[in-house]
């Protein structure tokens, strides 16, 4: 009786150290994987987006649609290149310098006896005016602009051709205004994806007599990156 007993009380005692043993294994193999592993950190590169930046540069691929002659029918596609520059004296408020330059072919008027087709045009604007930041996040923003200044005309009609011949303006420097603003996709704190969509009004003339000026409004985008300089406000 003696034995069964101790020999029951053996087996309970080695089933408890098994128990025990297999529990800790358990343990030791979960814990495991783990180990080595390295805990995981959430980078977000939009955490220090702030708007209080001083400066700012933007540089984008360019499109313009114009009128080369106040009766010419056929627009001019022209492509190019947007740079604008920003000085921001409070946090919605700055003024912004552009220049843009524009080039491409464009249609002749009807009227013209030269024969002369598909003729290169250019414009350079050259504007500044007030820009006002609007709704705004870590995310992206909307900003409103109004610049105004001249816009130079030049039209490359080859020896021997004037503008008349084409019914285009003349070369000319003239008033323009450009109305419309950004929307901006922060990339960084310090970089931007910048869409540019805009109103162009021109006041080109012609060199006729009598002399005929006429107002375009025309459209254009720029699509590019802008960059916000460390210097705060």
């Amino acid at each position: 009786m003696r034995l069964s007993v101790r020999f029951s009380a053996s087996l309970v005692a080695l089933a408890a150290l098994a128990l025990c043993f297999g529990t800790r294994a358990q343990a030791q193999s979960t814990a495991a994987p783990t180990t080595g592993n390295g805990t995981y950190i959430a980078a977000d590169p939009l955490a220090n987006v702030r708007y209080d930046n001083r400066y700012d540069l933007s540089l984008g691929m360019a499109y313009d649609h114009m009128k080369a002659g106040a009766n010419v029918l056929q627009g001019a596609n022209l492509g190019g290149l947007d740079l604008s520059a920003s000085y921001w004296f409070a946090k919605h408020w700055g003024v912004e310098g552009s220049g843009r330059t524009y080039l491409g072919t464009s249609g002749a008027g009807q009227s013209n006896h030269s024969s002369i087709d598909g003729p290169f045009v250019r414009e350079f604007f050259f504007t500044a005016g007030p820009e006002w930041l609007g709704p705004h996040n870590k995310h992206g923003d909307l900003v409103a602009h109004l610049l105004l200044g001249g816009a130079n005309f030049d039209s490359h009609l080859g020896a021997g051709h004037t503008p008349q011949e084409a019914n285009f303006y003349y070369n000319q420097t003239a008033p323009a205004a450009i109305i419309g603003g950004h929307m901006d996709l922060n990339r960084s704190a310090h970089w931007v994806f910048r869409i540019t969509p805009d109103a162009v009004m021109t006041h080109y003339s012609t060199a006729d007599v009598p002399k005929v000026s006429q107002y375009d409004v025309n459209f254009a985008i720029s699509v590019g990156i802008e960059y916000k300089f460390k210097r705060k406000r």
